[in-house]
């Protein structure tokens, strides 16, 4: 990213982009390839872009199920610490301590599924600046250029955000865990 964006604009410095386009396609360039070149690259171009989207939307997915199965969880333990509610009869600090080991480990899945979103997309976005290298104008790489630039309103990636969420989410078991394992050794 610290090329200038001039520098990297076909119309102004074509022998960095020949350079790109050999290291990231090989030998396909438009005289191998064949008088559809540009049109089909851009199909596949506009392919990719929605199917980055969709990884996306899933990421999104993936964690409002998780925040909805750790909030059940804990709504599941609110009732069950009711001593006049009946639900259970077996010693509760047992299903205190399953409940416990199971909110850590779905917390630790959830993190697991967050960074293996983020390497999936890091890869798209590498694969879409190669796609881009070969288009009139960069979108993708000029957005991150123009994000990387803005000194004062430091963009922070949500990912990095993102990660502290199962985190937050697992100390109320990490405390559960620890009274429950107090409990049952008293």
């Amino acid at each position: 990213m610290s090329q200038n964006f001039n520098q990297l604009n076909p119309q102004n410095n074509n022998d960095i982009y020949q350079q790109n386009n050999k290291s990231n396609f090989g030998d396909i360039n438009k005289n191998s390839y064949g008088e559809n070149f540009h049109e089909h690259l851009l199909e596949q171009y506009k392919l990719y872009v929605e199917m980055m989207d969709k990884v996306t939307e899933r990421r999104g997915q993936t964690n409002t199920f998780y925040i909805s199965l750790l909030s059940g969880l804990l709504a599941l333990l609110s009732l069950l610490v009711n001593k006049d509610n009946n639900l259970f009869s077996g010693d509760r600090n047992i299903l205190l301590l399953i409940l416990a080991i199971l909110g850590i480990a779905l917390c630790y899945v959830w993190h697991t599924n967050i960074n293996s979103y983020k390497q999936l997309n890091s890869l798209k976005f590498k694969v879409i600046n190669e796609i881009e290298s070969h288009l009139p104008f960069p979108c993708y790489y000029r957005e991150w250029e123009i994000l990387s630039e803005d000194k004062k309103n430091q963009y922070r990636r949500l990912n990095k955000v993102e990660k502290f969420v199962p985190l937050i989410l697992s100390f109320p078991y990490f405390l559960l865990l620890i009274f429950s394992i107090y409990s049952l050794f008293k």
